[in-house]
């Protein structure tokens, strides 16, 4: 099973050769078997790759993701192909039932909403009790948007009335590098099962290509705001960036055992596949945590 995150952060020529990915540093020259990787971060402009390393990286699907000259993630590489049977996975998509799919998306918020309540609670925030009325607001499909009520209360909460998401500071850099991270890797289980990344459930957005991904990452959100809430970066630099990464390491329970967030979200996406494939909501497979 694949397990480790690993990040160029400097200069450097990544190759592949015998089942190993090799990366040439001025220095230094180290050798990864692919079979450990389960991401790649790019984080350098200065890094040339081969095109038979990311063919080879494709194949064994691993995610890479890459960065901007401010070493923000900006885009990542996704195969044509996840699947054997990818043809069938689409039409499947395609057919899925408007019915299912608003139940299913009904439970994600429902969870997403769960998992902020328990957040502000252990933090000792009296505003939890406002996100336990909401969850049992929630109506089907959410057509009275608790999960935007829940929201607003949840972060200022969190971070302060003053707050808001369209400030330019370190806390919310923090914050999208972090949802970042997970989306991409969301976008690699969709595909890696067969199925494709711009058609969701809720998430309807025409210049969006990774709405499904939206829509499954909701839960897992939290995972970064507890992250960043406890680092209260006052700068977001290479340091702060990889406590960002290393949160996919991090454990939690699901399916009644304990397994790495990179692993859990394989989990979490296969049963939310059958949930809609099987038309039973009762199939999704939700994280747990220990706060």
């Amino acid at each position: 099973m694949s397990w480790r995150i690993v990040v160029i952060s400097n200069r450097a020529k990544l190759d592949f050769k015998m089942d190993y990915i090799v990366i040439r540093k001025e220095e230094v020259t180290t050798k990864i078997h692919l079979s450990e990787i389960s991401v790649l971060l790019i984080e350098s402009t200065a890094v040339s790759i081969t095109v038979s390393l990311l063919c080879e990286l494709n194949k064994r699907k691993v995610k890479v993701i890459f960065c901007d000259e401010k070493r923000n993630p900006c885009s990542e590489l996704i195969s044509y192909y996840g699947s054997h049977d990818t043809s069938m996975k689409v039409r499947k998509q395609i057919e899925w039932d408007d019915a299912i799919k608003k139940l299913v998306w009904t439970e994600i918020v429902t969870e997403k909403i769960r998992k902020q309540q328990e957040l502000l609670e252990f933090q000792g925030k009296d505003e939890h009790n406002l996100l336990k009325q909401y969850i049992k607001q929630v109506e089907i499909g959410d057509t009275t948007n608790r999960e935007g009520h829940a929201a607003k209360v949840y972060f200022n909460a969190l971070f302060g009335m003053e707050f808001t998401r369209t400030l330019d500071i370190p806390l919310n850099a923090a914050l999208n590098y972090g949802y970042g991270i997970i989306l991409s890797t969301f976008n690699r289980e969709i595909v890696a099962n067969g199925y494709i990344t711009q058609l969701g459930l809720f998430h309807n957005n025409m210049f969006n290509q990774f709405n499904l991904g939206s829509d499954l990452m909701e839960p897992y959100r939290i995972l970064v705001d507890k992250m960043v809430l406890l680092m209260r970066p006052d700068k977001f630099e290479n340091e702060e960036k990889m406590q960002i990464v290393d949160l996919l390491n991090q454990e939690v329970f699901i399916d009644g055992k304990r397994n790495y967030i990179n692993n859990a979200i394989k989990i979490y996406c296969r049963s939310i596949f059958d949930a809609l494939n099987e038309n039973d909501i009762s199939l999704i497979r939700f994280y747990r945590n220990e706060l």
